[in-house]
């Protein structure tokens, strides 16, 4: 992995891990989507290469399984 893949999965987990600190008065839901966001962004990234468009397409379809696994 390069220099630049790593910074960026380090850069969003330290943002998911500091997001999810937040989350103690969020609903299920919400906190299902925000958990599935941040997977999907560390997903998207490592699948890519550390690309960003692939980083937030995977927050996006992330957040969306989150949201919707909660129903």
């Amino acid at each position: 992995m390069e220099k630049t893949q790593r910074v960026t999965l380090g850069a969003v987990a330290t943002a998911v891990l500091l997001a999810l600190g937040g989350c103690s008065g969020m609903s299920t839901q919400g906190k299902n989507t925000a958990i599935g966001a941040g997977v999907g962004a560390v997903g998207g990234a490592v699948l890519t290469g550390g690309s960003v468009l692939g980083t937030v397409g995977g927050a996006a379809v992330g957040g969306v399984v989150g949201h919707e696994v909660s129903k």
